[in-house]
């Protein structure tokens, strides 16, 4: 019962860092693709379909 003092507060800080590192990389555009965009536009390719 005494780890719980322990592995609760360590697991509340591994869940915080994690939320942290996520609104990081949001505030800092990392799932932005505007090249992918730029190509998708141009592609021929019809994702609606599978493949022949």
């Amino acid at each position: 019962m005494n780890i719980l003092v322990f592995l609760i507060p360590v697991s509340l800080f591994l869940g915080f860092l994690g939320l942290g590192a996520f609104m990081w990389s949001l505030r800092h555009a990392q799932y932005d693709d505007m090249e992918g965009a730029r190509h998708r536009i141009l592609s021929d390719r019809n994702d609606d379909h599978p493949a022949r």
